[in-house]
């Protein structure tokens, strides 16, 4: 069982800035990877970035070069830094641990809600 806390959303201007946070706890060591989806009113959920326990990333074509996606091992906690912020960005982000095996379920917060909007 696996717990993760989301903060840091709220209103910011194109061009902008936020930094997102996932905390972890529970049975932390069964996660394999964290990362940050975001769900638009509409749209599916789409993954923006994730990252392995041992540094491997991905990043979703759309924020490449935007946003990155850095962990705290020690603190057990997974940050997302946005830059350069678009309107196309609002959405509700979800912070995703992923155990990393077959058959086990991931887990998710309960999301933080990003708007971009001057």
């Amino acid at each position: 069982q696996v717990q993760l806390v989301e903060s840091g959303g709220g209103l910011v201007q194109p061009g902008g800035s936020l930094r997102l946070s996932c905390a972890a706890s529970g049975n932390i060591f069964s996660i394999n990877a964290m990362g940050w989806h975001r769900q638009a009113p509409g749209k599916q959920r789409e993954l923006v970035a994730a990252k392995t326990n041992s540094g491997l990333t991905t990043y979703a074509d759309s924020v490449k070069g935007r946003f990155t996606i850095s962990r705290d091992n020690a603190k057990n906690t997974v940050y997302l830094q946005m830059n350069s912020l678009k309107p196309e960005d609002t959405a509700v982000y979800y912070c995703n641990a992923d155990p990393g095996v077959p058959g086990r379920p991931h887990y998710w917060g309960k999301g933080t809600l990003v708007t971009v909007s001057s």
